[in-house]
């Protein structure tokens, strides 16, 4: 079981060891601790309440590694990281309701101040991963851009896409998501560029694809006149082998020009629909563009691509964003021994994990 090196994760150590991070409690705890020479060795066992991958707990260790310890007479911080017997499962394990995914035991000064940040690297972790594992199964083995950046704050883009790294995804979108795994992000032509170019698709296309990089996988949206199957042919004629795919973003709230002759309501026209993927397909197709790859987003989650692929909808790669960011996996860490003796709270009783590994031996 092999785990990230800490520096993967550019942590600001000194302020993780200062507390600055820290619910305010924590700290007074390790302060209260130190001047009182109370040195307890305690059992710390953490878990949460869902079925899930387990996501986030390499960089967890990683802020244990760096983190535990004390300040020394002359200021300086001396480890207390060897001092620890930390065990836990791997990024990625299925964990299930109150299972224990880490223990720490060791003297409760050395990193009472850590909780905070350990537990919030695991939070959001899991609620990525096991966001992330929903999709790439519904897709089945077709691609999954990420693209949830813009639906929440820029600092937590790091920790998000090397979360989506370690779960497969095909591409992140921002040079932040991939900087943990040294890639760059990656992106189609945005409609702002297109409205800059008085909301000519192909002038937009013909530029972006004249000033990218040449390993770039040149995907241009085309909904900006609300006819996909129109600029779709549009862009492949003017861009020929340049061109690798083109991206239906269709608002939820619109129906595109070439489905209004198409069944079903309206609500089931509005959108990007099965059928419409198939109508563009089938246009790029009959135009001799059969190379040209169809990538969706617009609303995307585990439900809407399940249900694309059971319609064996032709799609090439899924543009999936804000779904990756509902719901919660918060997890929770209690004292369960102190000095070998139970001393858990009420309700928290300790639950030994045979599955649970020493870290040292990793």
């Amino acid at each position: 079981m092999s785990r990230a090196d800490p520096s993967t994760f550019d942590l600001p150590v000194e302020r993780i060891r200062s507390g600055f991070y820290t619910d305010a409690y924590f700290n007074n705890s390790k302060r209260i601790l130190e001047a009182e020479g109370r040195h307890p060795r305690v059992v710390m066992q953490v878990f949460q309440r869902h079925s899930a991958p387990l996501g986030g707990i390499d960089e967890a260790l990683a802020v244990l590694e760096v983190g535990a310890g004390h300040r020394g007479a002359d200021g300086s911080w001396v480890s207390g990281w060897d001092e620890l017997d930390v065990r836990a499962l791997a990024e990625g394990d299925a964990i299930e309701p109150l299972e224990t995914v880490m223990t720490i035991e060791g003297d409760l000064s050395l990193f009472v101040h850590l909780e905070t940040v350990y537990l919030g690297c695991l939070a959001r972790g899991t609620l990525v991963r096991r966001k992330l594992q929903r999709v790439v199964e519904a897709a089945r083995g077709k691609a999954i851009l990420f693209f949830p950046a813009r639906h929440d704050h820029w600092a937590i883009q790091s920790a998000d896409g090397w979360i989506a790294h370690v779960a497969g995804v095909a591409g992140v979108s921002t040079d932040a998501q991939a900087s943990r795994y040294g890639g760059e992000g990656i992106g189609t032509i945005p409609h702002a560029l297109i409205a800059a170019y008085d909301g000519d698709t192909v002038a937009a296309a013909r530029a972006f694809a004249g000033n990218c990089d040449p390993n770039t996988n040149v995907t241009v949206l085309v909904d900006f006149d609300n006819d996909s199957v129109g600029t779709s042919l549009a862009v492949a004629e003017a861009l020929g082998d340049d061109l690798w795919g083109v991206r239906l973003d269709t608002a939820g709230s619109l129906i595109d020009k070439s489905l209004a002759d198409a069944p079903g309501s309206e609500d089931e026209r509005r959108g990007v629909t099965p059928e419409l993927v198939r109508r563009v397909r089938g246009a790029l197709d009959d135009a001799g563009h059969e190379r040209v790859r169809i990538v969706v987003s617009g609303g995307f989650d585990e439900a809407k691509i399940e249900r694309f692929e059971a319609e064996g909808t032709p799609v090439d790669a899924y543009g999936v964003g804000s779904a990756l960011r509902r719901g919660e996996n918060d997890f929770t860490a209690d004292v369960v021994r102190v000095d070998g003796q139970p001393r858990a709270k009420v309700g928290r009783e300790e639950r030994p994990n045979p599955r649970l590994r020493a870290v040292d031996d990793d």
